[in-house]
This record gives structure tokens, sequence and C-alpha cells, in this order.
């Protein structure tokens, strides 16, 4: 492994369990917003929209961190991009209607997991990549799950939440299974 290939992976190590420790934050307040929530809130709102936000800023710090280019910049790109708009439409739509905030992160969900799965098949030589094909394979089934249920008036906050809590124990183990591939390099 080159010296920059290791510092890309320590660089992914300390971001995959940045996002763990702000996915799981967010969860626990979303599951506390959700469970008083029948109607749209400025809380529901604000978190609905940090959530692709955070995404999005993620997504360019890992981009940031690669200067070798190993991932797809096109895609990258249209992650960043996606869940930007994303942020936008989910706090106009959840001022609106819980289920149409849920339909349309179920559409972001589809959209986001597709990139999420084809960077991971392209950063498999950094590792700790399994749990990322997993996620981004995931992301794309619960996302289809997410639009149906929007689409018959079902307002799922807290099912919102416990696919964030998912992907935070995916992000989790990508950061273990990197901890361990760079022990064994400093070794």
């Amino acid at each position: 492994m080159s010296i920059t290939s290791s510092d890309y992976s320590r660089k992914l190590h300390n971001l995959y369990f940045a996002r763990f420790a702000v996915a799981i934050i967010w969860v626990g307040l979303m599951l506390a917003a959700a469970a008083r929530a029948t109607e749209p809130s400025i809380l529901l709102t604000a978190l609905l929209v940090i959530f692709p936000a955070f995404d999005a800023g993620a997504v360019l710090w890992q981009m940031r961190a690669d200067p070798a280019g190993r991932g797809s910049w096109a895609v990258q790109k249209a992650a960043i991009a996606l869940s930007s708009v994303v942020a936008i439409a989910l706090g106009i739509a959840s001022s609106i209607s819980l289920p149409a905030a849920v339909a349309l992160w179920g559409v972001w969900a589809i959209a986001s997991g597709v990139p999420q799965l084809l960077t991971a098949i392209r950063n498999r030589g950094a590792g700790g990549q399994i749990a990322q094909v997993l996620s981004g394979g995931i992301s794309v089934l619960a996302g289809g799950g997410f639009l149906y249920q929007g689409l018959l008036g079902r307002a799922m906050m807290a099912g919102v939440a416990g696919y964030a809590t998912l992907g935070a124990v995916f992000f989790l183990v990508s950061a273990i299974v990197l901890s361990a591939k760079l022990r064994k390099v400093s070794v």
C-alpha cells in the first residue's frame, strides 16, 4: 500500500467514524421529535434538512481527501448535488406534509444508494468497503419502501430514523475494518 493510499484510508476511517457519530445523534433527536409528531414541525423540518446537507458535506470532504482521484468524481459530484437539492426539497415538503417528506426521503435513498454503491466498489482498494456496498444496496431497497409508504399517505418518521441507524452501523463497521487495516500497515 502506498503512502497516498494509506493516508486516504486514514482519512476515510476518520470520516466514517464522524458520519457514525453524527448519524447516531441525529437518530436520537429524530426519534424524540417523531414520537410527538402528528403534523409538520420546525424541529422535524430542521432534522430532515440537516441529514442530507451533512451527507453532501461528507461526500465533498471525501472527494477533497482523495488527491489521487480514485473515486468517480462525476458520481460523487452528482451525489453532492442530489443531497443538496433534497435538503432544500425536504425543507419545503416537510413543512407541508410528512408523508410527502417520507416519499421524498425514499427517492433520495434510492438515488443516493446507487452512487454510494458505485463509490464503494471503486474504493475497495482502500479497505472497509463491504459495509458500504451493502449500505448502498439497502438504501435502494429501503428507499423504495419509503417512497411507497409516503405515496400511501403514511408519515413514517421513526422508520426514517431506523434507516439512518442502519446507515450509521455500516459506517461504524467500515471504520472498524479500516482501523484493522491501518494497524496492519503500520506494523
